[in-house]
């Protein structure tokens, strides 16, 4: 016997064709009894949906309609008063890149900065459900956020960094471990011998440790660096580095913050003829320096393609096995390395 047609069904059930065919594709529209109904009188009769014909459907009604397909959100929990005015410039990447790439797919974003400290998460559901919105792509946050009181039924999320628990959503971020094994190559190829690294540590916990796992693995397996311990402390400060500088006496840095290249100065170094600096974020630096960029714009609009893909899927919820998409960083050449011997 032949597969019975979608409208087979909705006679069947006694429902409409619109009905039928929203609930097969678990749009939220339709209520979660309903489509449980629905989905599962499919599973009995056999119906199998046609993707390419459900694709062609989709492009004849948005060729009708124009190219207005919804509104994202983009989630700030933080705001820019909160954070500092360099990661500011990070953030403000990664929203553009979402919003440029959300336009070419037919999607405008709407940017809502709020501290949950002064609205409830029911309030914030109330004026995402008012706008029609469905989708969230979430930017980074200081501290591990949690959203698991918003109704997740009915909304698909994407979080811009490495990982969200509360609720497990899909991710993406930056490849710090892949990262930091192409400086590490990059500065044995320039002849450095002494790489030193400076982290936050609130920043290497956050990342899982990546980016020290990375620097320790590399020189585990590759015999031309010296081993110095690394200095990560809960704030990077000027007294701490010169003391850590002058006892390890690296002959290139790694590190987040340009500011160390004076504190290097300070301590006889001149970069880049005696030493090196390699910024491990070039975003969050004001000055030319050499090092890697991690290409937040691409991460926003890769991400925001993620979500939309969601939403065409009608995959709201909080995801079962919740995925990590990777970006590689992009090498920067800059002022602050020595040309290659």
């Amino acid at each position: 016997m032949s597969s019975p047609s979608l409208r087979d069904l909705a006679r069947t059930l006694g429902l409409s064709h619109t009905t039928v065919s929203e609930a097969l594709r678990n749009s939220p529209r339709v209520n979660a009894a309903t489509r449980q109904r629905v989905q599962a009188a499919a599973r009995v009769a056999g119906y199998r949906a046609n993707p390419l014909a459900g694709a062609l459907m989709s492009e004849m009604r948005r060729s009708r309609s124009g190219t207005f397909r919804g509104v994202i959100a983009v989630l700030d929990l933080d705001g820019p008063d909160r954070r500092p005015v360099n990661a500011a410039r990070y953030h403000r990447e990664l929203g553009l890149g979402a919003s440029l790439r959300a336009a070419e797919l037919g999607f405008k974003t709407a940017p809502f900065v709020i501290d949950c400290h002064d609205i409830s998460f029911a309030r914030l559901d109330d004026i995402l459900q008012s706008r029609g919105i469905h989708g969230i792509f979430l930017l980074p946050v200081s501290e591990s956020p949690d959203l698991s009181q918003l109704d997740w039924s009915r909304y698909a999320g994407i979080y811009s960094d490495y990982i969200i628990e509360h609720p497990g959503l899909h991710s993406i971020c930056s490849d710090h471990y892949r990262s930091m094994m192409m400086v590490l190559q990059r500065l044995q190829t320039l002849g450095y011998r002494r790489p030193g690294l400076v982290l936050n540590r609130h920043h290497d916990e956050r990342l899982l440790h990546r980016w020290e796992a990375a620097f320790q693995t590399y020189q585990n397996h590759h015999d031309a660096f010296t081993r110095l311990p690394p200095l990560i402390i809960p704030e990077i400060s000027r007294t701490e580095f010169i003391v850590w500088f002058k006892a390890t006496k690296p002959d290139v840095v790694l590190c987040h913050r340009a500011e160390a290249i004076e504190w290097m100065k300070e301590c006889g170094a001149s970069v880049p003829r005696t030493h090196g600096f390699c910024c491990l974020n070039e975003m969050l630096n004001v000055i030319p320096c050499a090092g890697i960029d991690l290409q937040p714009r691409l991460l926003g609009a890769r991400g925001v393609e993620m979500l939309i893909a969601q939403l065409h899927r009608n995959e709201y919820g909080v995801p079962e096995t919740p995925m990590t998409t990777t970006v590689p960083a992009r090498w920067v050449d800059g002022p602050t390395l020595r040309q290659q011997i």
